[in-house]
């Protein structure tokens, strides 16, 4: 997840050093940075226990955090006193558009297969924001990376194959959560371009609003209820809006803020971590050999290509 914290500092001198964070500030970063992966560990439980259909899940989870995020988003835009760029404006409904493709995929993965795998599958995002920089913007990868991304796909193959030996259901719903990973690495890289024109929380709610829009018409196409769901369910959505996707999402921005991206990234391999710990007791989910082993890969194979990508940057 890329972005800066939302009350953007000016730039430092030309000629300064960077300034990192001081020793006050650094605890609270790495406790937030604790919070935001805990947070993204725990969407999964939200959805399975939520076991409303995938489109449905993504809409009211996107819809009611873009009406959260609506009034600090037009108090910023008053206090910067310029109109947002066109270019911007246009990665940044892009990017929506591309994270709510990945959440409408994984959430319904998570419904036929479990929060685990598809969680994990999901997570290999940053295998193809590299292979896109390598076949699109003629970056050179590292050995290390191709070493990653080979590790990371025979662990995912591994994990897959486990799963379509438990049934159809739990195999296509593994495949969607490797499918959402693409449509999530497509948000990485409109993000990438997009905040380079837009502030963080401008971008961040372009991208909420225009993705809760393509939901919308998602669901009117393919007749999704979005009424007539039990109480809970809806508290449950109302949870994956404020406390997953704001709260979760700010928690990781403003540690970008503070602490290197080399720090962050990797840290952040802890979520499908965090969520298979949460399902045993909360789910009562169980893992064969197989798919731990395949998942151990996929975690390895992700953790070298942060490593091959942040040498590359020094």
């Amino acid at each position: 997840m890329d972005g800066t914290p939302c009350g953007e500092s000016a730039p430092p001198r030309p000629g300064a050093a960077p300034r990192g964070p001081g020793r006050r500030l650094r605890p609270r970063a790495y406790a937030a940075l604790a919070a935001g992966v805990l947070l993204f560990g725990f969407g999964a439980i939200l959805v399975r226990w939520a076991n409303a259909p995938g489109a449905a899940t993504a809409f009211f989870r996107m819809a009611i955090a873009a009406v959260v995020i609506a009034l600090p988003f037009a108090a910023h835009v008053r206090r910067a006193d310029r109109p947002l760029r066109r270019r911007g404006v246009a990665f940044a409904a892009l990017g929506g558009v591309s994270l709510a493709a990945d959440l409408w995929l994984w959430a319904t993965g998570v419904v036929m297969s479990g929060a685990t795998v598809p969680t994990l599958m999901a997570n290999t995002a940053p295998l193809w924001v590299g292979l896109a920089s390598a076949a699109l913007l003629r970056r050179r990868m590292p050995p290390l990376f191709w070493v990653g991304l080979a590790v990371a796909i025979s662990g995912a193959a591994t994990a897959l194959a486990a799963d379509f030996t438990r049934g159809a259901a739990f195999g296509r719903g593994t495949t969607l959560g490797l499918v959402a990973a693409f449509f999530y690495a497509g948000y990485h890289l409109a993000t990438e371009r997009g905040r380079a024109h837009l502030s963080t929380l401008s971008y961040l709610w372009i991208s909420t609003a225009s993705g809760a829009v393509f939901l919308l018409l998602v669901c009117l196409v393919t007749r999704t209820p979005l009424s007539g769901y039990s109480p809970i369910t809806y508290l449950l959505f109302l949870a994956l809006a404020v406390l997953v996707q704001v709260a979760g999402w700010m928690s990781v921005t403003y540690v970008l803020g503070l602490l290197p991206a080399a720090i962050v990234s990797p840290t952040l391999l802890g979520q499908p971590v965090v969520t298979a710990l949460l399902a045993v007791p909360l789910l009562g989910e169980t893992f064969s050999a197989r798919q731990l082993a395949g998942g151990a890969a996929v975690l390895a194979g992700v953790l070298l290509v942060h490593r091959s990508r942040a040498a590359d940057v020094v």
